[in-house]
């Protein structure tokens, strides 16, 4: 019998957060482990008369990188192309078995895939720019990753669901609420020209003037909660250290700290994966935090190493090397988007246009 909460996630995600219609072809993409899931997603596809095709993810990249060739890092698929231009609807599990799979992968293969999918990128970006494509990010609860979380299975599972709000009655107006909510913070920065962020070993001013504030509320990714823009690409200068793990292809970076000039970082350093931070930042337009943001989700309280779950913390910010979103105005275009978590509960403060808006991980009004 399948867990009601599973029934109620997945309805959550077709009917509010991508909002499946009649006849539009409706990728979805996750493990096996996550089939009693991507079961009910499907379902709903169908009885929202749409044309739904699920792409099982088999965890292969191991092998790829194993045994791939410098060619076939750099080979972009015709049927992957096709794909991308042809989709109105993707719908993204998140749920691995091993996390820490690729964690002896050379980065500099990481380096070479990464910035073969430019293409790609460039055309779902522009596509969701033109509303053309929808998409989103869903959790499916498993062993691998309540052990990464350093929880049991159950505690797991009721952490996950309770954080998209599973646990309500009425998850669709819960999110709503969230929506309303936020939506006065966005339209007070929008009005904002220049932001500083001070905290532990941080520093950092950017400039946001034109740019939009998105109010992300359940549509993109679930769990949801943040606010977030994209920075005047030459704007940013500073230093800024991250207080949490930068995790990327299931490796770690801990404790990076970067210096930025002109919005171009000058200076990276890591006390772990220094050599894959190294390799990530030569990728084309990964020297430029693409995205900045602020988690607003309190519901989510403790680290996870899935940032799904983390980038939403309240009481944190979050910055993405690399490829920035266009709905912000963020002209930054990279293969990668990487974000990485800082935590702001402990004398942290942000200043828009030089006056105190948020101090230790608060919104002040």
């Amino acid at each position: 019998m399948v867990d009601q909460r599973v029934e109620k996630l997945a309805k959550l995600c077709v009917h509010y957060s991508v909002a499946v219609k009649p006849k539009e072809n409706v990728i979805i993409r996750g493990s096996v482990a996550a089939s009693p899931f991507i079961s009910q997603i499907y379902k709903e596809c169908l009885l929202c008369d749409a044309y739904p095709t699920v792409m099982p993810d088999l965890h292969l990249d191991s092998l790829f990188y194993k045994y791939a060739k410098d060619h076939q890092l750099r080979f972009v698929s015709p049927f992957d192309r096709f794909m991308y231009e042809n989709m109105d609807v993707r719908i993204g599990i998140f749920c691995e078995r091993n996390p820490k799979r690729l964690s002896n992968v050379d980065p500099s293969m990481v380096r070479a895939f990464s910035a073969s999918r430019s293409e790609l990128m460039d055309i779902f970006h522009a596509r969701e720019a033109e509303g053309k494509l929808r998409w989103t990010g869903y959790p499916y609860p498993i062993t691998d990753q309540a052990q990464e979380a350093a929880m049991s299975l159950a505690d797991y599972e009721d952490f996950v669901y309770n954080s998209c709000m599973i646990n309500k009655e009425n998850p669709v107006e819960e999110w709503k609420k969230v929506h309303q909510k936020q939506q006065r913070i966005c339209e007070f920065l929008n009005g904002v020209a220049d932001l500083r962020v001070v905290g532990e070993d941080t520093d950092l001013t950017l400039n946001v003037k034109g740019r939009k504030w998105v109010n992300a509320s359940g549509q993109k990714n679930m769990p949801d909660g943040e606010l977030f823009t994209g920075p005047v690409e030459n704007s940013v200068e500073g230093s800024v250290r991250f207080t949490f793990p930068g995790l990327y292809m299931g490796r770690e970076v801990e404790n990076i700290s970067l210096k930025l000039k002109s919005g171009r970082i000058v200076e990276a350093s890591a006390t772990k994966g220094e050599s894959l931070l190294a390799e990530l930042i030569k990728i084309d337009g990964a020297d430029r935090i693409g995205e900045f943001a602020i988690g607003t989700n309190y519901g989510i309280s403790q680290f996870t190493k899935n940032m799904l779950f983390d980038e939403k913390m309240g009481g944190t910010i979050h910055m993405a090397l690399g490829n920035g979103y266009a709905e912000t105005g963020s002209r930054n275009k990279s293969a990668i988007h990487w974000d990485i978590l800082k935590d702001m509960k402990k004398d942290g403060e942000i200043y828009a246009d030089g006056k105190l808006f948020y101090k230790n991980g608060r919104f002040l009004s």
